[in-house]
């Protein structure tokens, strides 16, 4: 039996046949698709440049870097100063320092002394007061001591009390009127307006009061304490003083002179030692160093010198001597010699050097600044590194200035 299919003509054959599942379709070549625009691309180099030019505006800069013109002054002259005042001013300083050394007595010694030591008598009366000899000074304890000749107390107010300075002594002998610092009433006064009017201080320790046998130290002994006690002290009184030099001062080698007091021992009955005691006193002139560099340098000869700011870097070559002493605290000038060589450094100001460079090329700032006696080398630096030119603000200059 024929199927249908035979009998259907081949050109209808094709329309009645069904699609096979294998039909290739046609296929898409991508490469002949139309490119798109790189807008992802162009964005990121723009991001790039943008950042890569904000980074060199930040860290851009227009710096000059100085070196301080120093100069070598050998110096050998008078010189005269003012107490803070003048071309040349100074200023004194003062410290003070007790030190102790405890030293086994050698042997014993019969004693019967009185105490003694200094008190600043006070007067808020708008009259001098007088004061007799053996005037009474009480402590709070009620140990009476006494002056031994008259006193005189300028008048003053409660605000700025009149004052002088006395010795006292101790009206009995004996270790207990060895007494630290204190406040005295005068008991003639008692019961009158003087009471609290006229009345006495000491700062310091009564010495001196001993009775009975007490410890004594052999001379060597007592020397060799006296020698490590006046080195201890000479150390400590610079110490002091240095600390007490205010900021652009200079102490000058040979500016200070240095006294010693032995003090009255004091010695234990008890312990059987000595108390060796050395009182130091140091004084010295300081000054401004500024005042004293331009000094030195306008007395030396073939430095080229024009008055420019000037500092010492170092003071430890120079030697300064005081013919007629140190000053006295009222003083208001004083002569002295000054020998030695020493540095001096022109002061650099970083404003006026960037306002010298300020609008200039670099070759027109390192011209201009060879005009500037204080600056020894300089060094121009500009980023980015193709800036060439210094910004017209000075503001906008870094000067930095190197330690000699």
């Amino acid at each position: 039996m024929n199927k249908l299919d035979d009998i259907i003509p081949p050109s209808r054959r094709r329309e009645t046949e069904p699609l096979s599942s294998h039909t290739i379709r046609p296929t898409l070549n991508l490469s002949e698709r139309p490119p798109k625009f790189p807008y992802a691309t162009l964005v990121g180099i723009a991001v790039v440049v943008a950042v890569s030019i904000g980074v060199l505006f930040y860290f851009s800069s227009a710096k000059v870097d100085v070196t301080p013109n120093t100069v070598s002054a050998a110096v050998e002259g008078s010189f005269t100063a003012n107490q803070s005042a003048g071309v040349l001013p100074y200023e004194i300083l003062m410290a003070q320092k007790i030190a102790s050394q405890s030293v086994k007595g050698s042997g014993t010694k019969m004693v019967n002394s009185s105490a003694s030591g200094t008190i600043t008598i006070y007067n808020t009366q708008s009259k001098v007061q007088k004061l007799i000899t053996n005037t009474r000074f009480a402590t709070s304890a009620g140990l009476i001591f006494r002056v031994h000749s008259a006193v005189t107390i300028p008048a003053g107010s409660t605000a700025k009390p009149g004052s002088v300075t006395a010795t006292v002594y101790a009206d009995k002998p004996g270790d207990s009127y060895n007494v630290g610092p204190s406040s005295f009433t005068i008991p003639g006064f008692a019961g009158t307006p003087q009471a609290s009017q006229v009345y006495a201080r000491s700062t310091t320790t009564m010495t001196g009061g001993a009775s009975g046998n007490i410890p004594v130290v052999d001379a060597t002994a007592g020397a060799e304490a006296k020698s490590a006690l006046v080195k201890a002290l000479a150390t400590d009184l610079m110490a002091s003083i240095e600390t007490q030099i205010p900021s652009g001062y200079v102490l000058v080698p040979g500016a200070a002179v240095t006294t010693y007091e032995e003090l009255t021992p004091v010695p234990s009955a008890t312990t059987g030692m000595v108390d060796i005691k050395e009182q130091g006193t140091i004084t010295a002139v300081v000054f401004p160093n500024g005042a004293l560099a331009k000094t030195i340098a306008q007395s030396v000869g073939g430095l080229g010198y024009q008055g420019e700011p000037v500092n010492l870097s170092s003071v430890s070559s120079l030697k300064l001597s005081m013919p007629a002493g140190m000053p006295a605290v009222d003083a208001t000038s004083f002569t002295f010699t000054l020998s030695g060589t020493t540095p001096l450094v022109y002061v650099v100001d970083p404003t006026r050097i960037a306002a010298a460079v300020s609008g200039k090329t670099r070759s027109a700032a390192e011209v201009a600044l060879t005009n500037y006696p204080e600056v020894k080398r300089a060094v121009i630096i500009l980023r980015p590194f193709w800036r060439q030119t210094f910004p017209q603000d000075p503001a906008s200059i870094t000067v930095t200035v190197a330690t000699p």
